[in-house]
């Protein structure tokens, strides 16, 4: 499929969504949206398709919401709707069954920043910077960046950023863990098709399954998370990946997973 503000690469294992609005800095609008969710689905309904990775340019991985569309915004009812369209497009990504890791690199800014962290892995370039720049305009973040970020770095550290809205450089978001790889400038999508190829050699059921589990149970006590684990546990033992992983490790051999 043809998009216009977005551009997929397909090399397998993995499949790169590469935001394509240079002229804006990569800011999200609504068509961005649509087509990431549906670049998205196309690379969960590949079985070749391992892991899906989202980047942007060498100088910028998003600048934010595209502001002409905030700014159509006339009344609370109209915001509800902008804001349902972002978290349509991030519960896609944490919902998709695989993973899906964004390659960042340049500055990653509010909107840019939550679709991030909608993400399941992050990699850095050195040069990367964060910020919800949301309290600089008299908003308050819309797209889950008050509700991901206290997630990922703890409520203290999040609201730090959220106050100030400047940058945090990414060496900083390394050490906090808002980014889970910190790498030369300029290999960030190198390093994130590199764990593609790692998460191709694993059961692709036991990773979308995983990821089912961690962000499902973080909603729960933990005592209604175990036993939403054991469950998942118990279940994929019947399937045929269960048996080829085992029976591959006693043999002494690699597996070969099926997804079923």
């Amino acid at each position: 499929m043809t998009f216009d503000t977005i551009e997929v690469d397909v090399e397998q294992p993995s499949r790169v969504i590469r935001l394509n609005r240079p002229e804006r800095r990569n800011a999200v609008s609504l068509k961005v949206m649509d087509e990431i969710i549906t670049a998205a689905k196309e690379a969960e309904a590949d079985a070749a398709t391992r892991a899906l990775i989202i980047t942007g340019g060498e100088n910028f991985f998003s600048s934010g919401a595209d502001l002409n569309d905030a700014l159509a915004i006339s009344s609370p009812g109209e915001g509800v709707e902008y804001f349902r369209r972002w978290h349509r497009l991030n519960d896609t990504l944490e919902k998709l069954a695989k993973p899906v890791i964004a390659a960042i690199e340049g500055f990653c800014m509010t909107g840019g920043a939550e679709l991030a962290m909608a993400c399941d892995i992050r990699i850095a370039g050195r040069g990367a910077s964060f910020a919800i720049t949301s309290c600089k305009i008299g908003t308050v973040a819309g797209a889950g960046g008050t509700q991901r970020l206290p997630r990922i770095v703890g409520a203290a550290k999040a609201l730090e950023i959220m106050f100030s809205g400047e940058p945090v450089d990414a060496a900083e978001a390394h050490r906090i863990g808002l980014v889970n790889r910190l790498v030369a400038r300029g290999d960030a999508l190198l390093h994130a098709k590199e764990m593609a190829r790692t998460y191709a050699q694993r059961a692709p059921l036991s990773l979308a399954w995983v990821k089912r589990a961690v962000y499902s149970g973080m909603q729960m006590d933990l005592g209604s998370a175990l036993e939403f684990e054991t469950f998942l546990a118990a279940t994929i033992y019947a399937t045929g990946d269960r048996k080829e992983g085992i029976s591959a490790f006693l043999e002494k051999r690699s597996a070969s997973f099926s997804g079923r």
